[in-house]
């Protein structure tokens, strides 16, 4: 079965530098009944790189507990040592989730082969489904198309949270997909345009707000309704390059907080909470405006 829709990278919300257990149980309470299509928690959204060994099985075992069965959980587990990365997976792999997702090795930059045998480890480690995660402008290095394909040979290997920053990458990718292989955007702004090309969905940030429209973008594009998908995407559009004005997810937490759905908008260093002129911009999409882009029922909380 292929991964479709909106997936989301969900934060790790932080109260006095712990992670707050509280905000996360209302935050999966309320993202499951949005339509989303699974919960990927411990990826660079959820600050991953700040997190300690024992914080990182913790965010695992508050997943399980608060979603309760009722979404698939893929879980983020990469690195750039490749003994470490499996190490990590030994200890998600005793969590009854259905997989993770793994971004590519990031500073050591290996060549393709180096990165087709990496991944090929860690999937000879586990019987989960593996989603790749291509970001070379984070890891330094590029998974090219060619090296996709081979590893798109590999039974749990089943997606591609695709951020490659290449257009002509992700559609020469999708004008010829690997069989039985979901191509899932993690650039936020090509979400329609990915759909559009017959991708099958996305990972993304920015549908930690309008979720529901997200979907519906999905649902529309599904029903060959380009029209209605395309009036929706207008919606959405606006806002999503503000939510990456700052690093993320730190204007996510601002505005999350304002929303009332995390108690605090604390992010850990070296990330740092929003400037104010970036807070003056957000502000007019969280509040009844003319342009209405935010509607969340407040009285779900």
């Amino acid at each position: 079965m292929q991964l479709t829709g909106v997936w989301l990278p969900i934060i790790t919300p932080f109260k006095d530098d712990k992670i707050d257990t509280v905000s996360y149980q209302r935050m999966i309470d309320y993202y499951t009944e949005q339509g989303i299509s699974g919960l990927i928690p411990l990826g660079t959204t959820g600050e991953i790189p700040t997190l300690s060994d024992f914080e990182f099985e913790e965010m695992i075992e508050l997943t399980m507990e608060f979603n309760r069965g009722r979404l698939p959980v893929y879980v983020g587990v990469g690195g750039n040592y490749t003994a470490k990365v499996i190490k990590k997976l030994k200890i998600a792999d005793y969590y009854d989730i259905q997989g993770i997702l793994s971004v590519c090795p990031y500073y050591n930059r290996p060549n393709q082969e180096g990165i087709y045998t990496h991944f090929k480890s860690i999937a000879e480690e586990t019987d989960k489904n593996i989603i790749l995660y291509n970001i070379p402008y984070r890891t330094g290095v590029n998974i090219e198309n060619d090296t996709i394909y081979r590893l798109a040979e590999i039974k749990n290997i089943v997606g591609l949270k695709d951020s490659c920053g290449d257009i002509k990458q992700t559609m020469a990718l999708l004008m010829n997909p690997p069989k039985d292989f979901s191509i899932l955007t993690g650039e936020d702004l090509l979400y329609y345009l990915t759909l559009s090309m017959g991708g099958q969905g996305g990972i993304l940030a920015s549908a930690h707000l309008n979720t529901e429209k997200f979907v519906k973008v999905y649902d529309y594009i599904k029903e060959n309704d380009q029209q209605a998908a395309f009036a929706q995407w207008k919606e959405l559009y606006d806002l999503i390059p503000l939510l990456f004005k700052e690093p993320n997810p730190a204007p996510l937490k601002y505005c999350l907080n304002q929303l009332g759905i995390i108690d605090s908008p604390e992010v850990r260093l070296p990330l740092m909470e929003i400037s104010d002129q970036l807070k003056e911009k957000l502000d007019p999409f969280l509040y009844q405006t003319n342009r209405q882009t935010i509607t969340f029922s407040m009285n779900y909380f």
